[in-house]
């Protein structure tokens, strides 16, 4: 008896900020990519299918995108990091840092 079927991957490959064609905010956007691979006795051996998608965070629309469109909002998200101080994060601070505020007197 052979034992065959597939298996699915998930991959997160960057978090932009987009305006959604869906509901039309500016909100986060996940972009994953899909895998599906072909197993055999449960080990999965070559991917049959691979497809690119974007997800809001506002109102969870998924739309799919291709390969080239995937590769160039990935591109855009590495080099739009750069911020004051050359560093990503809300105030070119990288994330996991924490922010000192002086104290001003009002």
């Amino acid at each position: 008896m052979i034992i065959f079927g597939t298996k699915g991957y998930l991959y997160q490959l960057a978090i932009l900020t987009l305006v959604c064609g869906q509901c039309g905010n500016p909100s986060a956007h996940t972009l994953r990519k899909r895998v599906t691979k072909f197993t055999l006795f449960f080990v999965p051996l070559f991917p049959f299918s691979t497809k690119y998608l974007t997800q809001c965070t506002f109102c969870g629309a998924e739309q799919q995108v291709t390969k080239e469109q995937a590769d160039q909002l990935q591109t855009q998200s590495v080099s739009g990091q750069g911020g004051p101080g050359g560093q990503g994060g809300p105030g070119g601070q990288a994330y996991g840092q924490s922010q000192q505020h002086p104290y001003q007197r009002p």
